[in-house]
């Protein structure tokens, strides 16, 4: 059984410091067999402080990460050497030390400075939480920072961004180990997406539009209906019953992207699920996603994660390939990227 040890420090954030155990142990193989055990530990084995009014008391003290297949790091309140100066305290660099070389690490939102400060990032992509990416950045200038992503992928080290992206990345790993049909029971069962379009982005502070009663969320349900159709502008704005120009601006406004940016997206992530689970020849894909052929089908598939279908849905049944928000540096599945 492969074996997730999270290392909670001083300040954790209970909601960080939930997620691996929630997902986790949530998978399980056909017979219902659990597919991962999660444990959780402190440097010295003594209970920390979390950022809320409480402690957290572990069964376990930094030795049980040498056992460890994959090692999770939440995040906690920036505090201390590592924030500041990008430094370890000599304890949890004695910690970290004892990982077994291989062993996946992951860290969620800031606790990317942990790994930074130990030089696991050097020269690699990263993310963490928007607000702290040029924090993060100016502090460890060996980082290839990418502050638009949900996570970073690249093979034996994965870093989130900020909170829920964590959910993320841990249905990612999922997904990864054991394929989307498990990945997709698990974020039933957890009652979240089994994916999220778009990256952290989307989450940066910015201004937000005047309150109004109309809205173009009934337009982009009904157009999500008829993918597989030519849908014009105009017919998007004659369905909301208003004019081109205002349902353009509109839209942006509540989606942050054009009309057809976002129908040629939603038409795409449709050809992904496509391709996915079915084996539906790539002019039948091409059509049912609106693509009209299979040559068009290629084009956007390639734009949006640089692979082509075939290679997209072979490469699928084996390994995941990126999302939308998510990045897979040199290190990650081959052809992929985010």
């Amino acid at each position: 059984m492969h074996l997730v040890v999270v290392l909670a420090l001083p300040g954790v954030i209970p909601f960080e410091l939930g997620i691996p155990a929630r997902i986790f142990t949530v998978a399980r193989d056909a017979r219902d067999e659990p597919l991962y055990s999660v444990l959780t530990c402190t440097v010295d084995g003594r209970p920390v402080r979390t950022d809320a009014d409480f402690e957290v008391s572990v069964a376990h003290d930094a030795r049980v990460l040498a056992t460890a297949d994959t090692v999770v790091i939440p995040a906690a309140t920036p505090q201390g050497p590592i924030y500041e100066q990008g430094i370890l305290p000599p304890p949890l660099a004695a910690a970290l030390a004892l990982i077994r070389p291989g062993t996946r690490i992951v860290s969620v939102c800031n606790a990317a400075y942990v790994l930074a400060a130990a030089g696991l990032l050097d020269g690699r992509p990263a993310t963490t939480h928007w607000r702290s990416a040029q924090h993060f950045q100016d502090l460890f200038p060996r980082v290839q920072v990418n502050a638009d992503v949900l996570f970073v992928d690249d093979g034996d080290v994965l870093t989130s961004a900020g909170v829920a992206a964590g959910l993320d990345l841990c249905l990612h790993l999922v997904r990864q180990d054991h394929g989307s049909e498990i990945a997709n029971q698990v974020a039933r069962r957890c009652v979240v997406p089994p994916w999220r379009d778009g990256g952290q982005a989307q989450y940066i502070e910015r201004p937000v539009p005047a309150p109004s009663t109309a809205t173009t969320s009934h337009t982009r349900a009904w157009a999500l209906e008829r993918l597989d159709q030519q849908l014009t502008l105009a017919q998007l704005a004659a369905h909301a019953r208003t004019s081109v120009r205002t349902f353009s601006r509109r839209f942006r406004e509540e989606v942050g992207m054009t009309p057809v940016q976002w129908l040629t997206r939603e038409r795409v992530e449709l050809a992904r699920r496509l391709l996915e689970t079915s084996d539906l020849p790539m002019h039948h894909v091409a059509r049912r996603a609106g693509f009209g052929t299979a040559a068009n089908l290629r084009q956007h598939l390639h734009a949006a994660v640089g692979v082509a279908p075939g290679t997209y849905r072979h490469t699928y049944r084996g390994n995941a390939p990126a999302r939308q928000g998510q990045l897979v540096g040199s290190h990650g599945p081959a052809g992929a990227a985010g």
